[in-house]
């Protein structure tokens, strides 16, 4: 019978480590294993550090690289970001995830500079935690990374190195056992070299204390590290209690044109794939009949393609592709129809070899590289 999830203090092993051990052996990896050279490791301003951290949060390093470079080459300052169309920031982080990410960046950005005069408000981490998207671990992250000031952090990668090093049980969602982490993160931090100890700690979890394939031989804890000595490793830190994955579908319409384009609508903000652009999206095959009774009389709508599975954080999403091919007339100009369309943030036709530089999801991305008249038979 499972354990219930109450509010009760976790049960953590003590070891005999002083916060002074931790650090030196800590600081002993990483001089000879750490990562030193990654890009925003060099000229460790606050906006390069927050655009890390964030493209960081739940993605490995070596996908973001790319994103970076891309990103900081078209926005190298807040106020660039600040000042530009959402549609450019989207574009950049297609095929990066989590969306939301990406919205905040942007409104974080902006708030820098209307509140802040484009300064980063890095004097805390409270301060810094105003900011959208930015939480007390982030925050702390930017802290020290960009100004050397003692700021505890406590991402994933730490959780599970300290979850692992004191055998803390239950699931590091709950308050009392996040609060005993966090008060783990700050017995440990130190008063000297915090970039370097901000960027180990987090090395630690995601090199060697990995989630399914701990390097426990390479471990500077190995000799001290509760959950090894009990052979648990891969018990710690206690995954979060299971709910059944709700199950989602959706008709994805790829609406064509007459020379080929497809359809694309900008998302509304909130929901799935918020602000960004895809094709419409309804719940069956009457929904599609009834949207091109009201968008596109006279249109044809083919045979579907087969269903693929997207998965999202929270739940799974059916996608079965529609072909629906307009006639000469395109689109219907009725105001029934551009009320709808003005409702969201606009459409737009796209070539599906060469769509525009705006922000798409990845299954949009990977449909419309198939979109081809011969493949869907309206050629």
């Amino acid at each position: 019978m499972a354990r219930p999830d109450t509010a009760a203090a976790p049960r953590v092993a003590e070891i005999a480590l002083s916060p002074e051990d931790v650090q030196a052996r800590v600081f002993a990896w990483f001089d000879v294993h750490g990562r030193k050279h990654l890009p925003w490791q060099e000229d460790t301003t606050p906006y390069r550090v927050w655009v890390s951290e964030i493209m960081l949060q739940q993605t490995q390093v070596a996908t973001v690289l790319p994103y970076y470079a891309r990103f900081m080459e078209r926005f190298p300052e807040v106020q660039m970001l600040a000042a530009a169309d959402s549609d450019d920031v989207l574009h950049l982080w297609t095929g990066l995830g989590y969306y939301a990410r990406a919205r905040n960046l942007h409104k974080a950005a902006q708030q820098v500079v209307s509140e802040h005069g484009g300064e980063f408000p890095v004097e805390s981490v409270e301060a810094l935690s105003t900011l959208p998207g930015i939480g007390r671990s982030t925050a702390g992250a930017i802290i020290s990374i960009s100004t050397g000031q003692r700021a505890p952090i406590l991402d994933g990668n730490v959780k599970r190195v300290l979850a692992r090093l004191h055998a803390v049980e239950g699931w590091p969602g709950r308050p009392a056992v996040e609060k005993e982490l966090w008060t783990l993160a700050e017995r440990y931090t130190p008063d000297n070299r915090l970039p370097d100890w901000t960027q180990a700690v987090m090395d630690l979890g995601a090199t060697l204390c990995t989630r399914g394939r701990p390097d426990c031989e390479r471990c500077p804890f190995n000799d001290v590290c509760v959950a090894h000595a009990r052979g648990e490793e891969k018990r710690f830190p206690e995954s979060k209690p299971k709910k059944a994955i709700p199950q989602r579908a959706t008709l994805m319409l790829l609406v064509f044109d007459t020379e080929g384009r497809v359809l694309l609508e900008r998302r509304p903000p909130t929901g799935i794939w918020g602000g960004l652009w895809a094709p419409p999206l309804v719940e069956d095959r009457q929904a599609a009949r009834d949207w091109i009774a009201q968008q596109a009389r006279g249109a044809h709508l083919a045979e579907p393609l087969a269903s693929f599975e997207h998965v999202f954080s929270h739940f799974r999403l059916t996608i079965t592709p529609q072909p629906v091919q307009l006639g000469e007339s395109g689109l219907v100009p009725a105001s029934a129809a551009e009320e709808v369309r003005e409702s969201g943030a606009g459409q737009r036709f796209v070539d599906p070899a060469a769509p525009d530089a705006v922000g798409l999801p990845a299954p949009v991305k990977a449909l419309l590289a198939r979109c081809t008249g011969d493949l869907f038979g309206l050629g």
